[in-house]
């Protein structure tokens, strides 16, 4: 039996990713934005052990879950679910942070580097993502004019190449990207064509399954099927430089396997 936290379990994939594990004998602890949908997630997964409660979009606030975690933990597996879509406008958090940048990417960046100990990373990618680039030198669509899709996009092939550079970084650790299709969810919208059950068994076979097809680290996958992924993710340039990015827009240094976690006060955003 393992212990699983899923983001983002509130609905969607996420919440079928959390049903599927606890069906499956495992413990799973669910996460929200808020109170009230962490209330409504628990009672839609009604054998999860609780639930993590705070904003993606707050830096603050994702640092309150990685505490939460370690005080909930030790986690064998954390599935990083969570995220907004490509009809997002364009808007800054709190912290100065593009929107779309903020939840998608520094959160599971920033909950990768504090909550150590997981085994298995899992993180959600995009078919959208090979018609990317990084474009590092403006993370924060500070000087394009904006185009929700293509941030989304970006986005997204900024989360394969997290998972690809982590298992770069922390050999014993499995970590994985996911793409689920194009799926109807709130996100995807009611016409999506591909299989929501499929997308979501994907995330947690990915964070469970003895399975040596599971059992793999540094991947792409789709229906539990390993698939290429956008090249740029693959390039140690690319993955330090989003590192490095994440790591100033947060104070939070991703450090290698058997260094202690730095946490700091973030920069100012620059980029």
């Amino acid at each position: 039996m393992a212990r699983v936290l899923v983001t983002g379990s509130a609905d969607g994939l996420g919440r079928l990713s959390a049903e599927l594990l606890v069906r499956w004998g495992h413990e799973v602890f669910l996460h929200a934005r808020n109170r009230a949908r962490a209330r409504d997630a628990e009672a839609a997964v009604p054998g999860a052990r609780g639930a993590l409660v705070g904003d993606l979009s707050s830096l603050a606030e994702v640092r309150g879950i990685a505490e939460q975690a370690a005080a909930a933990g030790p986690f064998d597996a954390v599935i990083h679910n969570a995220g907004v879509g490509y009809q997002e406008p364009r808007r800054d958090t709190a912290d100065g942070i593009e929107h779309v940048f903020a939840v998608n990417v520094l959160a599971p960046y920033v909950l990768t580097a504090l909550i150590r100990g997981p085994g298995r990373l899992v993180y959600l990618g995009s078919g959208m993502h090979r018609g990317a680039q990084p474009e590092l030198d403006d993370v924060l669509w500070r000087r394009r004019r904006w185009s929700g899709s293509q941030a989304y996009a970006e986005s997204k092939l900024h989360d394969v190449t997290l998972a690809f550079a982590v298992a770069r970084l922390r050999p014993g650790v499995l970590s994985n990207a996911v793409d689920p299709g194009w799926v109807p969810t709130r996100m995807g919208g009611h016409g999506a064509p591909d299989d929501l059950s499929l997308g979501a068994d994907t995330q947690a076979w990915l964070a469970v399954d003895g399975d040596p097809r599971a059992a793999v680290t540094g991947r792409y996958l789709f229906h539990r099927m390993q698939r290429s992924a956008n090249p740029a993710a693959s390039e140690r340039g690319a993955q330090d430089g989003l590192l490095r990015v994440c790591g100033e827009l947060s104070g939070v240094a991703l450090e290698p396997a058997g260094a202690p976690p730095r946490a700091g006060g973030a920069n100012p955003p620059s980029r």
